[in-house]
């Protein structure tokens, strides 16, 4: 695989990194790849790479660069901390609007084949669901987006396809806020929502104590299948 990082042109005029994974053959359909809180560290690189791996252009934006540029932060104690920090003091119009830029960059790149979709965790996985009402995706995969419950006023924007993954045992998203997603999407074609069973918050991320391989091999392949079919 052959990595970079790009500049991407903000609304504003100025300018953030995203991270570049091109698949084996150059080039390939496109991918938003949407970090969680502790920024595009080591893993949600190698996710990125995974992603290209199998074909697609993946882009990942640093959406953390307005308050500290290329933050790269672990998941226990003070990386913890700091990174629900950021969580709360994050723009997220502006972020969405930094994502919509990013989508319109990758999809102008020679790299890119043709339709992009955006792949979040976490906080990502919110964002992908806002990506999904107005960044102008062309489907949408959300990683356990916490938050989604509380934006369910943009479920009406979403007309391209959206895939929902969800724990059954999310010690951050409680199971209400997940019924609450199935019911405002149940009955439309253009969405499916997978709940997996006996499993806590962050179950793709193997370098997290809650990581559990079946479920995110299972995830990853339901995801695959999806952007398949759809892009």
């Amino acid at each position: 695989m052959t990595t970079r990082w790009i500049d991407i042109p903000a609304a504003d005029g100025k300018t953030f990194k995203a991270y570049l994974s091109l698949p084996p053959a150059g080039k390939g359909l496109g991918i938003v790849l949407i970090q969680e809180i502790f920024g595009v560290n080591k893993h949600i690189r190698a996710v990125a790479d995974q992603w290209a791996s199998d074909g697609y252009t993946v882009l990942t934006p640093d959406l953390f660069w307005r308050m500290e540029p290329e933050v790269e932060l672990g998941y226990a104690g003070p990386d913890m901390e700091k990174g629900l920090a950021f969580l709360q003091k994050l723009d997220f119009p502006a972020a969405v609007s930094d994502l919509a830029s990013t989508v319109k960059t990758l999809r102008v790149m020679p790299e890119c084949t043709g339709k992009v979709a955006s792949l979040g965790f976490c906080m990502g996985g919110l964002l992908s669901y806002l990506c999904a009402a107005s960044a102008g995706v062309d489907a949408a995969v959300c990683y356990y987006g916490g938050g989604i419950h509380t934006q369910l006023d943009q479920a009406g924007k979403i007309t391209c396809p959206i895939l929902f993954h969800f724990a059954e045992k999310d010690g951050f998203i409680p199971m209400s806020a997940i019924e609450a997603v199935q019911k405002t999407f149940t009955g439309r074609p253009n969405a499916t929502v997978h709940l997996y069973p006996n499993v806590d918050h962050g179950f793709n991320c193997w370098e997290r104590p809650s990581y559990h391989q079946p479920s995110a091999a299972l995830a990853r392949g339901r995801s695959l299948q999806f952007l398949a079919s759809v892009l």
